[in-house]
């Protein structure tokens, strides 16, 4: 029987891995773009095409087109008033504007150099050759600036949770897919900070680099990124509308997560007509996700203990049980027969 089970999985992440390489997706990972040390580019060398004081540009890395705009209308130097910056700045400790330009991690992905800075409303387009395809996610983490903005606040900014700790704050990045130049209804929310737990040890302002898996989304042409925030005034949210971002479409992570993220046993696998496992959180969702990256069966708002599933009307073949619960996902596959 453990013969048959370690087959069994193998076929499974063989039939990932192909579906892998029909995409052939490329991971933008920016170290393409070339940066001295402790650097970022903003468009300020003003080499995009030019339109009333405004340059528009574009830098690629991966199978992804990042739009940059930078304006000079009210003279120079001018602003970076749109879109992306790309940066390898590793001050995580310097508060203020000033240094707007460095992760809060330091550093980007698994230690490399380059990362992406982004404004709110700021839109990846996939290159022509990828578009109608299904995104596999990104990594997200705080920009120094608006994390130490919500540590400590500022002149602008309130200090998250306040003085008692106890205001439930949030900053909010909520992710949607347009395609044929439409938005899609499906979006993925991934908290930046959240202070709205009873508990007050459990509140958190996100540090280091978290992968947001973008799947859910379908199939797409472009990733929108919209910031929120609880700490809002007459102008608007006071929170500084800037993340980090990584590792775009990064195509290996999917595959590594269910190498490693097992902590919920599904059974019985294969299976017939239902699936179960044992939650010792509550569940905050259950998604079923076939081969091509499509979720086929959502469950919400679950509780503790044992739990089924009904899968009789899936059709028979491969598919992914992710569980999300408690700020952590845990991925399993299965087959249907």
């Amino acid at each position: 029987m453990r013969k048959t089970i370690k087959i069994a999985s193998t076929a499974l992440l063989g039939v990932m891995l192909s579906v892998t390489n029909i995409n052939a997706q490329s991971v933008s990972d920016f170290e393409n773009l070339n940066l001295p040390a402790g650097a970022f580019w903003n468009g300020s060398d003003m080499s995009g095409t030019h339109n009333n004081g405004q340059f528009f540009n574009n830098f690629t890395s991966g199978d992804a087109i990042f739009p940059n705009v930078y304006d000079t209308t009210f003279g120079l130097p001018g602003f970076w008033a749109d879109g992306f910056a790309y940066s390898n700045v590793s001050d995580s400790v310097t508060s203020g504007f000033g240094n707007l330009y460095a992760s809060r991690s330091g550093v980007g992905v698994n230690g490399s150099a380059n990362y992406v800075v982004s404004q709110n409303n700021s839109i990846i387009h996939l290159a022509p050759a990828f578009q109608n395809t299904v995104v596999s996610g990104v990594y997200i983490t705080n920009g120094t600036y608006p994390a130490l903005s919500m540590e400590n606040g500022d002149m602008f900014a309130k200090i998250f949770g306040g003085a008692s700790g106890n205001d439930p704050d949030w900053f909010l990045l909520t992710i949607k897919g347009y395609t044929g130049g439409n938005l899609t209804t499906n979006s993925i929310e991934f908290y930046l900070a959240d202070y709205r737990f009873s508990n007050n040890a459990q509140d958190y302002i996100v540090k280091n680099w978290q992968w947001v898996d973008l799947s859910g989304l379908g199939a797409i042409d472009s990733v929108q990124f919209f910031l929120t925030s609880s700490d809002t005034g007459s102008f608007g949210m006071n929170t500084p509308a800037f993340f980090c971002l990584d590792n775009f479409n990064d195509q290996t992570v999917f595959i590594k997560e269910l190498a490693q993220n097992n902590d919920i046993k599904i059974y019985p696998n294969p299976a017939k007509n239902n699936i179960y496992f044992n939650a010792k959180n509550n569940i905050d969702v259950v998604e079923i996700i076939d081969v091509t990256g499509k979720v086929v069966l959502s469950k919400t708002n679950l509780a503790i203990g044992s739990q089924r599933i009904d899968i009789e009307s899936l059709s028979n073949g491969i598919y992914f049980v992710r569980i999300k619960s408690n700020q952590k996902t845990s991925t399993s596959r299965i087959i249907k027969n």
